[in-house]
């Protein structure tokens, strides 16, 4: 097994459970420091110290989400230090072997209201939640009331958001009425991280943004959503052949509609092109039929792989679905996807281009409430929706369109 290396910080979280009278840890802080990392590893030796035959809980935002920042982390070292791993896939289980023990480990996605039916009427002896910040509260406190074996513990791990947030309220300022040990994660604490690629993310990152992400603060939202964004500095879309194809879409009926058509070219998506209709302004409100011709003449006889929709489109779905289009409903997470598509656009991973005018209007006007609940104000963000639910389908399956059926229209 190649030799890991492990921070102070990030020793502190691999032997905070020794110690008598704590009940929970709670591990915040900048992105990429190596807390989820350490708390994975930390969780399963955890568990297979102190516990036989025993039943856990790995939650995220989603099962994908326990995958990829859970179980493939934990996975290579633990199997270094000899445990035989066991993944039941299609039953969401890991069964974990060593030492003469064996535990099972359940799988659940904790990203919306309806979640906590997963979980409840279980008995656990322990259970990670990663991302706490991203779920439900009623999700998060059905799992916790779910670990109830004697000598369990509860294992926290999140980035920022603001500070009215009902997380950082109820377990951070209160983590020593909760028993719990609170340790804030810097990028420096995680030793894998160089200070070249730690200062490729500071600059990936501005505003609320940098200040949560990168300096792992809990600090309230405010002005503008997107400040770094220049319109004077969009230019127009790359000559030469773009590979793929997508379309975005928020729908509005009395509300505008915002489609976006992207293109990708060398790793980077382009929109390079924009439908916008508002029927209060225009007097006449659309049919669906009208709308998917209007997405028929936006995709301009190109190869569009997949259609990303407004979820709660459902009559417009059915309608793109009867006509052929390949539909995906979007992830209408809104703070997640906000922090993701800054990220993308800080990277270079989508671009603007020159013509799409509703977009650009939208950037300069779209921003946060005052009241510090991490909301954004309900008016300019049509277009500013559809290109969140286009960086979130990108980010769930890391660009790929191997679910998708091309359908070209003539």
């Amino acid at each position: 097994m190649k030799r890991v290396e492990f921070s102070p910080k990030q020793r502190q979280v691999l032997d905070w459970w020794r110690q008598d009278g704590m009940d929970a840890v709670i591990c915040d802080g900048a992105v990429r420091s190596g807390k989820t990392f350490a708390l994975s590893v930390s969780f399963f030796l955890w568990a297979m110290a102190r516990f036989q035959r025993q039943r856990f809980g790995l939650c995220a935002a989603s099962i994908n989400g326990v995958r990829r920042n859970l179980l493939a982390q934990a996975r290579p070292v633990l199997e270094g230090l000899g445990f035989r791993w066991e993944e039941k896939i299609s039953r969401n289980e890991v069964l974990l072997r060593g030492g003469g023990r064996e535990n099972l480990f359940y799988l659940y996605g904790g990203g919306d209201e309806g979640s906590c039916a997963s979980i409840q009427g279980v008995t656990l002896a322990g259970i990670l939640l990663d991302e706490a910040a991203l779920m439900p509260r009623s999700f998060v406190e059905q799992a916790c009331a779910r670990c109830s074996v004697q000598g369990g513990k509860v294992w926290f791990s999140c980035n920022p958001a603001g500070p009215e947030h009902w997380f950082y309220r109820e377990w951070i300022c209160k983590a020593e009425e909760k028993r719990a040990l609170y340790l804030r994660f810097a990028m420096e604490d995680n030793p894998g991280l160089s200070p070249k690629v730690r200062e490729r993310y500071g600059r990936m990152f501005q505003g609320t943004f940098y200040r949560r992400y990168v300096l792992g603060e809990w600090t309230a939202a405010e002005g503008l959503v997107y400040d770094f964004f220049d319109r004077d500095a969009m230019e127009p879309a790359p000559e030469g052949e773009f590979t793929r194809w997508r379309i975005s879409c928020d729908y509005g009926t009395r509300n505008p509609a915002s489609f976006g058509l992207w293109g990708e070219m060398d790793g980077i998506w382009y929109r390079v092109k924009e439908f916008y209709y508002d029927a209060r302004e225009r007097g006449r409100q659309k049919t669906d039929g009208e709308y998917a011709e209007d997405l028929k003449n936006l995709a301009g006889g190109r190869c569009i792989e997949i259609v990303i929709v407004d979820p709660s489109a459902a009559s417009f779905i059915e309608a793109l679905r009867r006509e052929g289009w390949r539909v995906r409903r979007a992830d209408n997470r809104i703070s997640e996807g906000i922090r993701r598509t800054a990220q993308a656009l800080k990277s270079g991973k989508i671009v603007i281009c020159r013509g799409c005018q509703a977009a650009a209007r939208e950037f300069g006007l779209y921003r946060w409430e005052e009241d510090g609940q991490d909301r954004v104000r309900k008016e300019h963000d049509h277009a500013m929706d559809d290109i969140r639910y286009f960086v979130m389908a990108l980010d769930s399956d890391g660009g790929s369109a191997a679910l998708a059926v091309e359908r070209r229209v003539f």
